[in-house]
């Protein structure tokens, strides 16, 4: 009894909706722990850029480095044309990543506008699913349907039609394109989920109101669907322009080759090959330090705008 009485006087004094808070916050902690040590405790790592570290030197022992300054910021700066060149290509394929976002939007409409629950059902599985197929998988089918002997290839060299020797892979002027289509392919219906719940979340009597206003599907999309779900896209898209430097390794790495090496080399394949192959691990940790503030850069400028433009932000 007197353990219910002290539980009852906590409540009384701090309130129904404190306490609730309260246990919300304590379930929240092990989550705001795991993101504080795998994205601030990293930010740690920037002091090798000053230090002449090799791998298999003890990673602390800071006394048996030898001290470099800022070398390895004079060496991007002499480096430029190679930066300059990855970035460019980063910049590319994330622009044509942030072009394709109002897909996601569409096809969620479009699975909305589905009737028959069970066929609803298999088009979300069957779209939702390639977003679980390891880029290792992809790079098979791919091969099997687009390289030098592929079934495309055989496909299209039947009807007469002359394509490059190395295959749409191999070919420079289309390895972006074909990257962009399959990146599409892959995450098309995952990207979808959330347009699908915020969807969802809008008020059914404006849809009902709609209807005995004599409003038809097209109409009850665009003045009711499309600004429900407008301020998620806003989100998303703010999100994706954050990571504007950050399209991915797997996809790339698995489908570089020294054909299309120049056009697919995006900047986290770079800081790869530069701190692991060429084991030059400070300077990669100063092409990391160059992608985190462009990103912040570009975070900050795509909210601004977001502000001025719609009078919401995230930030």
């Amino acid at each position: 009894m007197p353990v219910k009485t002290e539980r009852k006087t906590l409540v009384e004094r701090l309130g129904r909706k404190k306490v609730r808070g309260l246990k919300y916050l304590l379930i929240a902690v092990p989550f705001l722990l795991y993101v504080f040590a795998m994205n601030y405790v990293p930010l740690f790592g920037w002091i090798y850029s000053v230090f002449d570290y090799k791998m298999g030197q003890q990673f602390l022992d800071f006394s048996n480095m030898k001290f470099i300054g800022l070398d390895n910021f004079r060496k991007l700066f002499a480096e430029h044309s190679e930066v300059l060149r990855v970035l460019r290509n980063t910049l590319v394929m994330s622009a044509l990543t942030l072009l394709a976002t109002p897909f996601p939007v569409l096809f969620a409409i479009m699975i909305n506008e589905i009737k028959g629950k069970y066929f609803k059902k298999f088009v979300q599985t069957a779209t939702t699913l390639p977003n679980f197929i390891s880029w290792i998988i992809v790079y098979g089918i791919a091969f099997s349907f687009f390289s030098m002997n592929g079934f495309i290839n055989m496909l299209l060299k039947n009807f007469g039609i002359d394509i490059s020797g190395a295959g749409i892979m191999g070919d420079p002027d289309k390895v972006w394109l074909f990257q962009w289509f399959l990146n599409i392919w892959k995450t098309l219906g995952w990207s979808s989920i959330i347009y699908i719940a915020a969807i969802v979340g809008i008020d059914g009597e404006l849809f009902d109101a709609a209807r005995v206003d004599g409003a038809n599907k097209l109409k009850t999309i665009w003045h009711i669907t499309i600004p429900g779900i407008m301020p998620t896209y806003v989100v998303m898209f703010l999100l994706g322009v954050s990571n504007i430097l950050s399209n991915g390794f797997d996809q790339y790495f698995m489908f570089y080759n020294s054909v299309v090496a120049d056009k697919i080399e995006v900047l986290d394949y770079y800081v790869y090959k530069v701190g692991f192959l060429i084991n030059d691990y400070p300077y990669s940790i100063t092409l990391g330090m160059l992608k985190s503030l462009i990103s912040i850069l570009l975070l900050f400028v795509a909210n601004t705008l977001s502000k001025k433009v719609r009078g919401e932000s995230i930030v």
